[in-house]
């Protein structure tokens, strides 16, 4: 049977067969892919890819081009004249574009569907092969710009992605571990919040407690979508005060990111803020993903962060918010690993496939220039259970 795809690059272009599909993906189906077209950062442009057999839709996959640069990837600027010429030649190597086959705004496998019992692995991976490099191709046609690095992000040990790593090696592209995905397997007894907290040791239930009593002037709100229009501003400060922060990054969100995501997907998407005296200090996103809940964007106030314990007590009202609405699992993602180990969650490692397409030198480069940017760093993982 005659194996094809197609490449859309808006989501109302989509068969009407793509959200038929059985993934049980939220971040796969239309309205999260129309809701972050509508408000994606300006750096990155989705394409969507749809595998057929004869006529039927056998599999898809998300592809994001992104324009790296210096601005982009490191945020915060510093003086120091040796960091400076070492961002200047990483930038020399990341920047220009770059084709994920994924998410980079959420940690975690959500580009990659098929239908086993209509195609192998190794069939649906060369096609999406294939289908890269007719995208390059359009892409220097249109726009006169080399794809300089091709990844494919987020597979667990576990993923029988890696059964292809041949595959890979002929493509290539090569492995890499990054940053652990942090996740909190929900107990069958735990039936309320109460629960998850008797289940702690002494030193985690007084940690829970402190942390409860130090934000006791912190009023909690959801927020519905009037709000959020309201807050649009305030929300993309404290949120740009946690993202600046981070040592890379490859994108800024667009300002009216959360206000589309609820526009969109409505109840799937949830927006809870912090109050201190009717002025919003702090918030936190989440993605209803079946029966996965997926913890999304945040920000607070820097100053007030350490004095109330903000993104501490975020962790334990998601993990609330989890046991009250019978999730299965909290995906924690990663960066804080040992905070969020101090609630529960578990480090699960993960790895990518990458490669640069100049050539081996700038290939054995970035390799290091990946472990440098996104170390696999040593931490001490807390084990809060009894």
């Amino acid at each position: 049977m005659l194996i094809d795809f197609k490449i859309y690059n808006t989501t109302k272009a989509l068969p009407d067969s793509w959200d038929a599909l059985p993934n049980n993906d939220v971040f796969l189906k239309r309205s999260f892919l129309k809701a972050l077209e509508l408000s994606a950062p300006k750096n990155i442009f989705p394409y969507y890819l749809a595998v057929f057999k004869e006529e039927k839709l056998i599999g898809i996959a998300i592809i994001q081009r992104v324009e790296m640069y210096l601005d982009d990837i490191f945020r915060n600027t510093s003086s120091n004249s040796f960091k400076q010429l070492a961002k200047r030649i990483v930038s020399k190597i990341v920047r220009g574009n770059a084709l994920v086959i994924g998410n980079l705004m959420h940690t975690g496998q959500h580009s990659l569907f098929f239908l086993k019992e209509e195609i192998s692995y190794q069939d649906y991976l060369k096609t999406i092969f294939k289908a890269l490099k007719t995208l390059q191709k359009e892409i220097k046609d249109d726009y006169n710009k080399k794809v300089r690095i091709i990844a494919f992000k987020d597979y667990f040990d576990t993923d029988s992605i890696h059964e292809q790593i041949e595959l890979f090696k002929a493509n290539n592209l090569y492995k890499v571990q990054v940053q652990p995905n942090m996740l909190l397997p929900i107990k069958t007894n735990w039936l309320t919040p109460e629960n998850l907290i008797a289940s702690y040791t002494k030193k985690y239930k007084r940690r829970y407690k402190t942390a409860i009593k130090k934000s006791n002037t912190i009023e909690r709100r959801e927020l519905d979508i009037d709000t959020i229009k309201h807050n649009e501003k305030e929300l993309y400060v404290l949120y740009k005060n946690v993202s600046d922060n981070a040592r890379v990054n490859t994108f800024i969100l667009s300002k009216k990111h959360f206000y589309t995501l609820k526009k969109v997907m409505k109840t799937n998407f949830r927006v809870f803020g912090y109050f201190l005296n009717n002025e919003l200090v702090g918030f936190y996103t989440l993605i209803l993903n079946y029966n996965i809940l997926e913890t999304y964007f945040l920000g607070y106030n820097k100053d007030m962060q350490h004095k109330y314990q903000m993104y501490l007590n975020m962790l334990y009202d998601m993990a609330c918010f989890a046991i009250e609405h019978k999730f299965k699992t909290i995906v924690y993602a990663r960066t804080a690993m040992e905070i969020k180990s101090s609630v529960g969650a578990k480090p699960n490692t993960m790895h990518i496939y990458m490669k640069h397409t100049k050539n081996f030198i700038a290939n054995t480069v970035l390799k290091l220039i990946v472990k440098y940017l996104n170390p696999v760093r040593e931490w001490t993982e807390r084990n809060p259970f009894k």
